[in-house]
Order: structure tokens, then sequence, then C-alpha cells
């Protein structure tokens, strides 16, 4: 039997959209957490979760909420659940304290649902400007890797370090320097225990790759396109509101 025949004759992996949603926001000094602010028409949450709803690839979602979240609540009903067996539910998982804590129990419930080396695509509840194109580039460029990787952009602006008093120390070569964003992008079995040896470890990683590295791994980095911002602060919700209003034109 020829490679080629063995691989099509192998189970096809899934791709899995993990996303995080327990966060408060504080930065934005929102009265309501951030990923639930009005945009373009929708909530954050929604606008991130409509773009692997239509994603062809993406065979479901996983959601990590606070137990109770009432604005949730509110627009679970927009959503098919994962009781109504359809072709691509949003399945619900409990938050965690931290982002790391909230993936790993939604990688746990996936586990359920999925086989140890489909993809999980991690993406932050508060990117709602991701485009299919860069899905697209993610699972193109990482379908073969064994470690996965994650978009990103090369840093374009001057880098200083400074002290605690906002002194500049240094100025530090950019040159090999890169934002990591979201989608990460790993088999479900390794990031799962790559999250769990960390946290056992009390290293609470703020993004999938990091845990990733810890284990001596080394994630690709894939370059995404700048639009894909995340919300933060008040000013990055009005870029989000122009880049939806340039979508609808």
């Amino acid at each position: 039997m020829t490679q080629a025949l063995a691989d099509t004759l192998l189970p096809r992996k899934k791709y899995w959209a993990v996303i995080p949603a327990a966060g408060v926001g504080k930065r934005m000094g929102s009265k309501i957490p951030k990923q639930y602010l009005p945009l373009a028409g929708k909530t954050v949450l929604e606008q991130t979760l409509n773009v692997f709803i239509q994603h062809p690839d993406i065979s479901g979602i996983v959601l990590a909420v606070t137990e109770g979240d009432p604005y949730w609540l509110d627009i679970s009903v927009n959503y098919n659940q994962e009781h109504n067996n359809k072709d691509k539910p949003v399945i619900i998982a409990p938050g965690g304290q931290e982002r790391c804590h909230s993936v790993l129990n939604a990688l746990n419930k996936l586990s359920l649902y999925a086989s140890d080396n489909d993809w999980a695509l991690v993406h932050d509840a508060a990117r709602p400007c991701l485009t299919s194109d860069d899905i697209d580039q993610l699972i193109t460029t990482l379908s073969n890797s064994s470690a996965g990787g994650l978009l990103g952009l090369p840093m374009a602006d001057t880098v200083k370090r400074c002290d605690a008093q906002q002194n500049v120390l240094a100025t530090v070569d950019r040159s090999d320097l890169w934002r990591a964003l979201t989608p990460q992008m790993f088999p479900l079995k390794l990031l799962k225990d790559a999250l769990t040896h960390a946290i056992k470890n009390n290293a609470l990683v703020t993004d999938d790759a990091s845990a990733i590295e810890l284990q001596g791994l080394k994630p690709k980095m894939v370059e995404g396109q700048p639009g894909n911002i995340k919300i933060t602060h008040p000013g990055d919700l009005q870029l989000a509101e122009q880049f939806f209003a340039n979508q609808s034109s």
C-alpha cells in the first residue's frame, strides 16, 4: 500500500474552535464584560462566534463561559447547543480563574466529542475581526505540523525596554520579534497535556503557544492580517466598528 493511499484511509482530522470567554475585561472600563459590548448590531462575542460558524472547515465550537453568565444566557438561544445534534454545535464548558484554566476546561469538554489528533484552534473572544482567509492560512500551513503554531505579526514599531518608573533603559532589536495573535492551532491532546503540565507547575501562561514551548517544542509562526485586533481599550471598539462597516460596504 502506498503512503498516499494509506493517508486517504486514515480518519480525517477535524478542526474545532475553542473560545475562552470568561474574562471581565478590566482594562476596557465598561460595566459589562467586553465580549458582550455591542458591535455592528451584535455583541463582540457573537461576531467572533460567527466567523467560525461560517467557516466550512470548522466542525464545532467549544465556548468557556462563567457559570450562570447572564449575558451569555441572553444570546445563547441564537446558537445550536450540543444536545440539538446540529452540524456545527456550540458546546459550553465552565470558565476558569485564568485564561489557561478556561482553555483547559474547554479542551477537556472537547475530548468528549473529538479525537486526540483533531486540531484545536484557540481564539480570543475579544478578537471579532478575524477573517476566513486567516483561518485558511493557519490550516493550510500547519495541518502537517506536529507542534502546531499561531497567527502573528512581525514587530513593526521600535521597541523600548523601561524600568518600573517608565524610564527607557534600552532599545530592543525587533528583527526577530513578533506579536502573538490568535487563533493558535495545536493537536488537541498535545495542547491539553501541555496546559495541564503548565498549570501543575504554576506557570499561568497567557497564551497557548507558551505552554507548548514549555514542552520543548517550537510552534510555527504564521503571518496574519493586522486587522485581527484584540478589543482591550475603548478605541479598539471603534476600530472594530470600522472593520465591520468596511465589510458591509
